[in-house]
């Protein structure tokens, strides 16, 4: 007996989601494997992030990353998975020039490479291009508080929204990305009491990271929670699974025998 196909997620699944109280699990994922073992594992969202420039390419920001990097990424993601929703992240410059760049490299990422939604950072002064693009079917991820994107204006990477000032412009950012058709909403980097008021606010989803325990949703890099990623350590991360070492163990094992000439044996030669 065949086995039962599983529906893919979609953008209205993430809604009654958050209407029915079930959180939203999302994780990130740069290529075949480990989208394939999430999709797999039964993740809800599969995130194509730009934090493949840090975590992947080795940057110190997200700035270098190239539209057709994402691009890249997004195609390897988006073969492997079957059942979850593939987001995927617009670097920086694919959006801000003009609103006719942003809707062509929005496109790009649905048609080209096969992302069933984009993500793009920001909140007031982005609603206009997020309307832009919703406006061409496309579902869009709205991304506010701690934007790496905006690494520069911040002063590094900082939780925003401490200040009552910066807590009313989140708010503001907020409800200009749902007013202006989002689909979700990452809030990243921003106190856990802000974050639950703007998810009590919105009628769309909210995906945290970093943002509290209320969202409707959370958000993590896969190699944070593998141990794969020593170059950064937030306070945010649990780390779940240490591979680090156990890649270490076998690539040890691999020199050893390579080494002493008991690899390859007879069982691996022709």
């Amino acid at each position: 007996m065949s086995k039962k196909s599983v529906k893919r997620r979609t953008i209205i699944d993430l809604q009654a989601m958050k209407a029915s109280g079930e959180k939203i699990a999302v994780l990130t994922a740069y290529d075949y494997p480990f989208a394939r073992i999430m999709d797999q594992a039964g993740i809800d969202v599969v995130l194509v992030g730009d934090s493949a420039g840090s975590v992947v390419a080795g940057y110190d920001t997200t700035l270098p990353v190239t539209m057709e990097e994402m691009l890249y990424h997004t195609r390897a993601v988006a073969r492997s998975v079957s059942q979850a929703l593939v987001v995927a992240d617009m670097p920086f410059l694919s959006y801000q020039v003009d609103l006719v760049e942003a809707r062509r490299n929005a496109g790009r990422l649905i048609k080209d490479g096969g992302a069933q939604a984009i993500k793009l950072e920001g909140g007031v002064n982005v609603a206009e291009t997020i309307r832009a693009i919703v406006a061409m079917d496309i579902p869009v991820v709205g991304h506010i508080g701690l934007t790496p994107q905006s690494v520069h204006r911040m002063g590094g990477y900082r939780v925003q929204g401490r200040e009552e000032a910066q807590a009313k412009q989140l708010l503001a950012d907020a409800r200009a990305v749902a007013d202006a058709g989002a689909c979700a909403v990452v809030l990243e980097g921003i106190p856990a009491k802000l974050a639950s008021e703007i998810s009590s606010l919105l009628s769309i989803p909210t995906i945290g990271i970093g943002a509290g325990v209320d969202c409707d949703g959370q958000v993590l890099v896969i190699h944070d929670i593998l141990g794969l990623c020593e170059k950064y350590s937030p306070k945010f991360v649990k780390r779940y699974a240490d591979v680090s070492g156990t890649i270490r163990q076998g690539i040890d094992d691999y020199i050893r025998e390579v080494k002493d000439g008991s690899f390859p044996g007879p069982e691996h030669s022709f």
